[in-house]
């Protein structure tokens, strides 16, 4: 038996599953969306993109396949929305400090990383036969952002005369990023000092003298 939307009053889920696409005009209930989305998430990084299924998607949402399939036409585009539900943040203030801005950035990097299961979610993207959508979404939901704010931190090092403008900052961009994912795959934790020994290693690399 079907389950019930916490915060959904009965009668409206019962309409949801009742009503056929854009009968009398009645706009979707948000909360629906919600939380399907939500598990779809949950599911996608559990079982990959080959692994989502609609129906159950839908079976532990508490609603139908119909209802879904009203909202988004498949699989694809279920885990598209599913995505891109996923709150980044938002931008830390800078503090003057290049270096103490790194640290807090992989401390940031690390937080987001945790909350939102990020590694199995680019593993996702990774998984042959996750369609390229998928994978676009991936990126510019998880990877880019946080990627643009190291190479800020970067560029704001060699503004502020602190890092050699000359140094290799893409493979320094390459080795913050990808220093979790290399925890990750050997399920390591990444450890207390994590952010503040790697951008240490990176900014040294650069030219800088960390601290």
């Amino acid at each position: 038996m079907l389950g019930h939307l916490i915060g959904v009053p009965p009668a409206e889920q019962e309409i949801e599953r009742a009503s056929p696409a854009g009968v009398g005009g009645r706009p979707r209930n948000v909360e629906i969306d919600r939380h399907v989305l939500e598990v779809a998430l949950r599911h996608l990084r559990s079982a990959g993109l080959p692994g989502l299924s609609v129906a159950a998607v839908a079976e532990e949402a508490g609603t139908t396949r119909a209802a879904v399939y009203r909202r988004w036409t498949g699989r694809t585009e279920l885990a598209v929305a599913a995505l891109g539900t996923i709150a980044d943040g938002g931008l830390a203030p800078a503090t003057g400090d290049p270096y103490a801005d790194l640290v807090a950035e992989l401390e940031r990097f690390r937080r987001f990383v945790t909350e939102t299961d990020a590694t199995a979610l680019v593993a996702v993207a990774l998984l042959q036969g996750t369609h390229s959508r998928v994978r676009e979404q991936v990126r510019h939901q998880l990877v880019e952002p946080r990627r643009r704010r190291l190479r800020d931190c970067l560029a704001a090092g060699v503004a502020a005369g602190a890092l050699r403008a000359q140094a290799d900052h893409a493979t320094a961009e390459d080795l913050l990023a990808g220093s979790w994912l290399a925890h990750a795959a050997c399920g390591e934790d990444l450890g207390d000092d994590w952010a503040r020994r790697t951008a240490a290693m990176v900014w040294a690399a650069c030219g800088g003298v960390p601290g």
